[in-house]
């Protein structure tokens, strides 16, 4: 196995699902700093252990990638989920696409240009904690002032090691019902929360964005996800809960949506922002775009957009607008799914297109 497919395996079988990424950050902290980065370890909260790696002078580029892995859900694994099993081509296990492959590969790449000769771009490393849950590792990080100006960042999400480049935001709401109780043989002494809720369930169902669609993000979309009303069935209830995903595309307000919607809905549920992440999108014909490709990405395509959110919705602001390019190793249908895999020579892939784009860039 090359060193990128033993780090990739090294990290699945650290078991850092909905958190503890302090024992993933640990070495990858230890082969930094052993390659001449500058290492700091940032906790979000107990054991929630991210980090920010810097080496060389100048405005950076920045790379990026999460070290939580979600649940593993109900259906059993062929392939132990935490012991990197390698079959053929592929390695499996719970992170193996989404995303440690791409976070080994980010750091292989750094180590050979931080060791390279020459004259050589700067780069920040900013590995992230919490990031499944809305990229709160990557909030906090930013809120202390650990995340740097940017000349470009890339994110290592999986991607078949096609580069995207950008996806829709993501704003996630409680809507509330609130009523009043009373003996279910009696509703009339009573006002029943759930019947609030599902006429704003319909409202939500036919909500209007209110902006056309992006040429490459498509259209904004509202997802009712969740639903949660009552303690028991002889009751009139007195309180119900429904949680809303809309995805936005750039231009889209979120204050002002989540105006429009309040509106749509009426007074009888209120709104609860839970995750608040903008859209990111890069033009195709920017010079960070071309130097991935030209160092072996593949071109975006007809289908330039990624369909999850990623910390580049947080990370980019704080880069100062640096242009963003989505490019992992991770077969992106494989994320989340049982049975999770990676194929192995895409990792190796992509440490081959990291190091070229960052040696191109070293030129420029």
């Amino acid at each position: 196995m090359t060193d990128v497919v033993e780090l990739t395996r090294e990290l699945i079988r650290i078991d850092s699902v909905g958190g503890g990424e302090a024992a993933v950050a640990e070495p990858l902290a230890h082969r930094l700093e052993a390659a001449g980065f500058e290492v700091r370890t940032h906790d979000h909260a107990p054991g929630r252990t991210g980090l920010v790696a810097r080496w060389g002078t100048g405005v950076p580029v920045t790379l990026t990638g999460h070290l939580d892995t979600v649940p593993l859900g109900g259906q059993a694994w062929t392939h132990e989920p935490h012991t990197a099993e390698v079959d053929g081509d592929r390695l499996y296990g719970r992170g193996s696409s989404d995303m440690k492959a791409g976070v080994a590969a980010l750091v292989v790449a750094a180590e050979r240009h931080a060791r390279g000769p020459g004259h050589r771009v700067a780069l920040e490393i900013v590995l992230t904690a919490g990031e499944e849950t809305g990229c709160e590792g990557a909030i906090d990080m930013i809120a202390r002032g650990l995340v740097s100006r940017s000349r470009g960042l890339l994110v290592a999400e999986p991607t078949a090691n096609r580069a995207l480049l950008g996806h829709k935001g993501a704003l996630w709401l409680k809507a509330t019902a609130h009523g009043r109780t009373a003996h279910g043989s009696m509703p009339h002494l009573g006002d029943n929360a759930i019947y609030k809720l599902a006429r704003a369930i319909g409202a939500v169902e036919c909500f209007d964005p209110g902006v056309p669609p992006h040429p490459w993000l498509g259209a904004p979309t509202a997802n009712v996800g969740t639903v949660h009303g009552g303690i028991n069935v002889n009751s009139i209830p007195d309180l119900a809960e429904a949680t809303v995903d809309m995805r936005t595309v750039t231009g889209q307000d979120h204050t002002e949506l989540r105006e429009r919607l309040r509106e749509k809905l009426g007074g009888e549920t209120s709104l609860e922002v839970l995750t608040d992440l903008p859209s990111v999108w890069t033009d195709p014909d920017d010079p960070f775009v071309r130097v991935l490709v030209a160092a072996g990405a593949r071109p975006p395509g007809e289908r330039p957009a990624a369909s999850y959110f990623t910390d580049a919705s947080v990370l980019v602001a704080a880069c100062g607008g640096a242009p963003t390019v989505i490019c992992g190793p991770g077969e992106p249908e494989q994320a989340h799914v049982t049975d999770e895999y990676c194929e192995i020579p895409r990792i190796e892939e992509a440490v081959e297109i990291y190091a070229g784009a960052l040696a191109g860039l070293s030129t420029r």
